[in-house]
């Protein structure tokens, strides 16, 4: 492959990895100059690829979304480990879709990535019911419009009226945190036993949540239900989709912030156990708190880097 064509799709993965570069960053990480980065920018619109110009001291790059936007390219590491993830995914009711999913990013992967997907023998265990991925696409919704939510509920012979604040996933279940308005009190409804009435109620203004923390709040629900807590809990952000870090959190609680970030509450026996399991997500991580839990992510990098040293 031509030098130039290889930096065209290696400044493409760039874009798609993050939402903003600056440019300096970009041309630093490709190992070519500022003006390089201009033009090849300008090569890849000119291909289709609507990427949008920040303006500022440095300037910077952004790869926007539209109707026109060519098929993504992979590299083979993320490729593969698009495969895997497509693989095990389990619960919220789309396996099916997954699966069709895999069928075709397998047809287009080159000969050599086929026989490492291929050699993958994965068994993936649900921890929890099934859940139509269109009803939770409509709480999500709801949620982020802040609109009362109308629905059926499985242990209710009458529609339920709520507005819904979170949508959240514990031990393998997704659950609704929402303000019954019908009963005037928060609620957390098991998603599997929800059914969404269309169209939405009007739009409302976000009440304070108990404690002021979801997570906490929907541990508080379920106390006693599960033999008791960590002696170390911590809160972190990671750059990954919720229903992703569900698969793996176990009884941690893990809060939706958008399609592809979330916040994971998550306990352990010690403070660098408790690291060392979150940074098991490939993804990057914000730590919430408390001290102790950065000092554990602190003790851990010093550790890695003398024993790849």
């Amino acid at each position: 492959m031509p030098k130039t064509s290889a930096r065209l799709l290696a400044l493409l993965s760039l874009l798609q990895a993050r939402r903003d570069w600056p440019g300096t960053l970009l041309a630093e990480r490709l190992e070519v100059s500022a003006r390089t980065v201009r033009r090849d920018v300008d090569r890849l619109r000119e291909l289709g690829y609507p990427i949008v110009t920040a303006k500022g001291p440095d300037g910077g790059y952004r790869l926007g979304a539209g109707a026109d936007l060519p098929p993504l390219l992979f590299d083979d590491e993320q490729a593969v480990a698009l495969a895997v993830a497509l693989r095990t995914v389990t619960g919220g009711g789309i396996e099916e879709a997954a699966a069709r999913a895999l069928t075709t990013v397998r047809q287009v992967m080159p000969a050599r990535l086929r026989h490492r997907v291929d050699a993958l023998h994965v068994t993936a265990v649900s921890a929890g019911p099934p859940v139509d991925p269109s009803v939770l696409a409509t709480l999500s919704a709801a949620v982020h419009a802040r609109e009362v939510l109308r629905f059926d509920y499985a242990s209710s012979d009458a529609p339920r009226r709520a507005e819904p604040h979170h949508l959240v996933t514990r031990s393998g279940r997704w659950y609704l945190v929402a303000w019954d308005l019908d009963r005037a009190d928060w609620r957390t409804f098991r998603v599997d036993r929800v059914t969404p009435r269309v169209p939405t109620g009007p739009r409302f203004e976000l009440r304070d949540l108990p404690g002021g923390d979801v997570a906490a709040f929907v541990a508080d629900r379920f106390s006693g239900k599960d033999g008791g807590e960590w002696p170390c809990r911590g809160e972190v952000i990671l750059d990954l989709p919720a229903r992703v870090v569900s698969t793996y959190a176990g009884d941690g609680v893990v809060a939706e912030l958008g399609p592809d970030r979330c916040r994971l509450v998550l306990g352990a026996w010690s403070w660098a156990g408790l690291a060392a399991s979150i940074g098991r997500f490939d993804a990057d991580i914000e730590v919430v708190g408390p001290a102790e839990l950065k000092e554990a992510f602190a003790r851990l990098a010093h550790r890695y880097i003398a024993a790849a040293g």
